[in-house]
């Protein structure tokens, strides 16, 4: 899962993302694309200039020392800039005077405002407080990961974030409250994570408990790296503790406190067929994750299709491997067999890392066989800090800063090494690093002529699609030699097949999260926590789930159409320029750019 900022909304946020050409076409230059491309430049800077976090994100120290404005005031605003600008696009340009890579960036620019326009009508229909991406655990992963100080300012601004949380989780409270009067609530298994993490980022020095809470930590330690005076330094760290105990704990326990209240008043069922008009809601976010028309009917029987057929590869390399029970039996061993993980110690988590990072690195060498345009960013392998570990996903990616002062980094949950077995290590590390979702997001935004708004984002059934296949793809350079590698391979697959029958079970076909787990424990051989996990995200996320084996599927058919019709021509390094070196576009505009491709070699 790629976090380019974990999603927040129960319908993904449509943050569309092309990328430019490096596949050598040439683009006519053109006065009124020029005019078009200055516009578009001009309201992603003013996105920007509107977003702190954005700006750190991105390694702009500006605005350094703020939060977004997060209050239901801003959705409004935003409503109304989506339609001037729209309103701009039909007014000012001609589209009949636009080179094709302009045209292209009008179209899917378009799109974007007319789907976040028509969306607003569900701008309540999401938890801002959720065991994946919300407030609780965001603001100090946001600090501790996003926040550089490498001079006396920047310390400063980090006391200012501090302070800041106590009105900014107003806001939150005000966003809570908002969506409580419509019955938009989140079960009470979701506000236990809340209250856990919660708990845990005010425990420890300066609070109660043992050691230093998690960003008073973070804090010292980046102070004591910097080129000042101790009195100084002394100096900052007595103004940090002064902001945790003065704002940042009572801001928490605000938020603990109006927790506690819901969780005793409701306790919603699961799917988001509850909600009035939820089944449209939730037919229109599967059209939003996919970028197909397909029904969540369709691809419940996609995803039970696809269930049956990796059951039957499974089953050849069980009995390859000599296993004389029956699938499930092997399941069984698998998850009870300790020479399949880690130990659950800290040499055995640093060990999975040091691993995860051999991996990626043997892929590397590859790189020259099968791709023309290559990242520049480096990155890294670090386990989910202790505060968050425990509602966390299993994995996921933070890109890396366009400036190269962030690597990107490929998180690993070591919570529990039983979530984590040695052979599906493959397979996540392909996903999630190289050439997985690093690789992918890292060409987006290094690519050049474009404009910015088609570099910092994507469509979920791309992307995720990509780190699907990516899992897929060094099956064909030789890897997975290990028959158990290749099983946690299928399992991988397998894990996300499963999703399109769960993630359509509880939003469409009204499952519990008991029977959802249930199917996950029944038909995968993973963890049982790795199975609620799951269910408790389609939970909070409706259909995003779904994006990964419909963006897998997509590339896979269009590689295999293009082998087929090419035969000797067809070049994997073309192919893979193909997809990625124009940028992250819906599945239907990928299509037609490899029908073009295969157009060209046949000339």
């Amino acid at each position: 899962m790629s976090t380019k900022g974990a999603i927040t909304f129960l319908l993904p946020v449509l943050v569309i993302m092309l990328l430019v050409s490096s596949c050598g076409e040439t683009i006519e230059p053109s006065p009124e694309s020029d005019k078009l491309n200055a516009y578009l430049d001009k309201k992603f800077d003013e996105y920007v200039d509107r977003h702190p976090e954005y700006q750190t994100y991105l390694g702009i120290k500006k605005n350094y020392d703020r939060w977004d404005d997060i209050s239901p005031r801003v959705q409004e605003a935003e409503l109304k800039v989506s339609r001037r600008s729209l309103q701009w696009l039909l007014d000012s340009i001609n589209t009949d005077l636009l080179n094709e890579q302009a045209l292209l960036s009008y179209t899917l620019y378009k799109q974007k405002l007319e789907q976040q326009i028509a969306d607003h009508r569900y701008r309540l229909y999401n938890y801002p407080l959720n065991q994946m991406s919300g407030k609780q655990s965001g603001v100090p992963a946001f600090l501790i990961n996003m926040h550089k100080i490498t001079k006396k300012k920047d310390a400063k601004d980090y006391i200012k974030r501090l302070i800041a949380i106590r009105p900014l989780f107003d806001q939150l409270i005000e966003n809570l409250r908002e969506r409580e009067k419509t019955g938009v609530i989140a079960p009470n298994y979701v506000f236990d994570h809340v209250l856990n993490d919660s708990k845990n980022v005010i425990s420890g020095f300066p609070f109660a408990g043992e050691d230093s809470c998690a960003l008073f930590k973070d804090f010292h330690d980046k102070v004591m790296d910097l080129d000042v005076s101790l009195t100084e330094k002394d100096e900052l760290l007595n103004l940090s503790k002064a902001a945790l105990l003065g704002s940042v704990k009572p801001a928490y326990h605000k938020l603990i406190g109006l927790v506690n209240t819901l969780m005793g008043t409701y306790n919603e069922e699961d799917g988001v067929w509850r909600l009035e008009g939820g089944a449209a809601f939730y037919e229109n976010a599967l059209q939003r994750t996919t970028t197909t028309e397909m029904s969540a009917e369709e691809i419940h029987q996609l995803g039970l299709i696809e269930v049956n057929r990796i059951h039957e590869e499974m089953t050849t390399i069980k009995n390859n491997v000599g296993f004389k029970g029956s699938l499930k039996e092997f399941f069984v061993e698998l998850k009870e067999n300790d020479v399949y993980y880690y130990p659950q110690t800290e040499s055995g988590k640093k060990e999975y890392i040091k691993e995860a990072e051999n991996i990626i690195n043997s892929f590397k060498r590859r790189l020259d066989d099968l791709f023309i345009t290559k990242p520049t960013a480096d990155m890294n392998v670090k386990s989910v800090e202790a505060f968050r570990e425990k509602s966390a996903g299993k994995a996921f990616y933070q890109r890396a800063a366009p400036d190269g002062s962030r690597p990107g980094t490929y998180y690993a949950n070591t919570y529990r090494m039983r979530m984590m077995p040695k052979y599906q290590m493959e397979a996540l590390a392909y996903h999630e690093g190289i050439p997985g979702h690093h690789m992918q997001i890292s060409i987006a935004q290094e690519l050049k002529g474009l404009p910015k708004f088609r570099k910092y984002g994507g469509y979920t059934a791309y992307v995720e699609g990509w780190g699907l296949y990516s899992e897929y793809l060094p099956k064909e350079l030789g890897f997975y030699s290990d028959p158990y590698s290749d099983f946690g391979r299928l399992a991988m697959e397998l894990w996300r097949s499963c999703r399109l029958v769960v993630d359509t079970g509880i939003h469409a076909k009204k499952w519990t999260r008991e029977q959802s787990i249930e199917y996950y424990m029944e038909n995968t051989p993973n963890d049982e926590l790795d199975c609620i996990k799951m269910v408790e995200r389609h939970v909070v996320y409706p259909s995003q789930a779904t994006a990964y084996k419909i963006g897998m599927n997509k590339i896979i058919e269009l590689k295999d159409r293009a082998r087929e019709i090419l035969g000797e021509k067809f070049d994997i390094r073309e192919f893979h320029e193909t997809i990625l070196a124009r940028g992250a576009v819906p599945l239907n505009i990928l299509e037609k750019h490899v029908e073009e491709m295969i157009a060209d070699k046949l000339k």
